[in-house]
């Protein structure tokens, strides 16, 4: 089947479920299954963009329960070549509060049973992951949002847990007190998967709270307190990724653009 092509996608997270204005919609089959939701497109300031929320239209996927695959592949048979992965996320350090953004570099990964490579054999395929994220991307992010006066982190390291429970707080503390910035239910295995297909892959992290191992927090995370920050900072979302998106060069020059040239055996 012909898919309509689009040069940059976009995940939605939790609170962000469209982002185009008059967008054409499409259903895309992929050998994984079927993707989150539908894929919207349309363009924002010249560039084609496709548009998926991850959870699915009415957050009905917790982020154990989401076929990553799917929804990368899915990606890649539009032709995407860049994905902006926005995500809630939990601070692990005093100095990251809710409505920060961070640009994160790094990952750790602490989920169990997902589905996290298109290459389980007969071909044996090892992609380099020791800088995860898109360098490009990841520096247009940051210029973008200062340029905005959003308070924005230039790196940092995400510890991506399992799900749907948040940490207790021993977990959490044992996570601070290895330096990590972020907490996310949802940076692996997606942000991976991207570069084993080649793509660019660049989180945004907005914080919308204190993780309950952080010094000084006696009231732990609820889900309301998640949504409710994350709301009050859609806007500021929007417009970085309205501002990012037709600042990204056309070229791609990064490590991403050629993962796969030394992987295969």
């Amino acid at each position: 089947m012909t898919y309509p092509q689009a040069e940059i996608g976009v995940f939605g997270g939790s609170g962000l479920y469209s982002l185009l204005d008059s967008p054409k919609e499409v259903v895309v089959e992929t050998p994984y299954g079927p993707p989150s939701a539908p894929i919207t497109y349309g363009e924002i300031g010249g560039r084609t963009v496709a548009f998926m929320p991850r959870h699915g239209t009415e957050h009905t996927l917790p982020p154990h329960m989401i076929n990553y695959r799917a929804n990368v592949y899915a990606m890649k048979q539009l032709g995407v070549q860049r994905i902006i992965g926005p995500s809630a996320c939990g601070s692990l350090q005093p100095h990251v509060k809710p409505g920060d953004f961070v640009i994160c570099h790094q990952f750790v990964d602490r989920t169990w049973g997902r589905k996290d490579t298109f290459y389980d054999g007969p071909k044996t395929v090892h992609v380099s992951a020791a800088d995860p994220y898109c360098p490009t991307m990841r520096a247009t992010a940051v210029q973008e949002a200062q340029a905005l006066g959003i308070t924005v982190h230039e790196g940092g390291t995400v510890v991506v847990i399992q799900g749907p429970r948040f940490s207790t707080r021993s977990e959490s503390h044992w996570f601070a007190s290895q330096g990590w910035e972020v907490i996310n239910m949802t940076q692996y295995p997606e942000g991976y998967l991207a570069r084993e297909l080649e793509i660019c892959y660049c989180n945004i992290s907005l914080i919308t709270d204190h993780d309950a191992g952080v010094e000084g927090i006696e009231e732990p995370v609820t889900n309301d307190q998640v949504i409710k920050v994350f709301a009050e900072n859609t806007e500021k979302l929007r417009s970085l990724l309205f501002a990012m998106i037709p600042a990204l060069p056309e070229e791609r020059d990064c490590v991403c653009a050629t993962a796969l040239s030394a992987a295969e055996f």
